[in-house]
This record gives structure tokens, C-alpha cells and sequence, in this order.
């Protein structure tokens, strides 16, 4: 059983049932930390549509979260969200601008988890 991202009607990722759950529950909270929407509704297929516009700006608060601090804990909290983010969104058509120090790790945390994510 899976739990697709979708956009458009094209599957952004296929996620694993409890994985795609997972995810979208953690979104949902982080969004409502962050006071934004978190751009991914749950559709009648079980899983969720992504808005880009929506999805871009909720991955953009969540990373100038990550980046305005420099708390071990929240850092650790936040990442894997964060680095599943980046992927959804790249593959929704987005992009968000990184600073220079995160860049290079980011480019290849994503690349290795986008492999597993299919």
C-alpha cells in the first residue's frame, strides 16, 4: 500500500504508506508551528496533492527556521523534514535559495534520499 504526492496527476513520489503518513503529519505540525500552509492536501486516492505555491512557501519557512539558529536540537528536529521538503519540491518544479553553507551537504543529502524515495 502507498501513500502518493501527486500534482497535476502526475505522482511526485510514491511513498510508502506509513513513510507517506509520516511525512505529511510531520508537515502538517511544522506548518502549524510556522503559521503557513503546508501546501499538501489529502486527496480520495490516500495520499496527498501538492500546491506548489503553497508547498514552496511552507519549504521556505521551514528552511529559514532551520537556518536562524544554530540550536543542535531544533536542527535535528527539523532536518529530515527539511531534506524530504527539498525533494518533493524540486520534483513539484521548485526551488528554494539556499545559503552558501548549506548548499553542498543539502545538494548531497537530497540526492542520496531522492534515490530512496523512488
Amino acid at each position: 500500500m502507498s501513500y502518493p504526492f501527486e500534482l497535476g496527476g502526475e505522482t511526485l513520489w510514491d511513498a510508502g504508506y506509513h513513510s507517506g503518513q509520516l511525512y505529511a503529519s510531520l508537515a502538517r505540525g511544522a506548518a502549524e508551528f510556522l503559521e503557513l500552509p503546508s501546501g499538501l492536501t489529502p486527496n480520495r486516492q490516500g495520499g496527498c496533492d501538492v500546491e506548489p505555491a503553497e508547498f514552496q512557501t511552507f519549504v521556505e519557512g521551514l528552511y529559514g527556521l532551520y537556518s536562524s539558529t544554530r540550536n543542535d536540537l531544533l536542527h535535528g528536529l527539523a532536518h529530515g523534514l527539511l531534506v524530504t521538503s527539498l525533494v518533493l519540491l524540486e520534483r513539484a518544479g521548485g526551488a528554494i535559495t539556499l545559503k552558501a553553507e548549506h548548499e553542498e551537504a543539502f545538494r548531497e543529502e537530497k540526492a542520496a534520499l531522492a534515490r530512496s524515495m523512488g
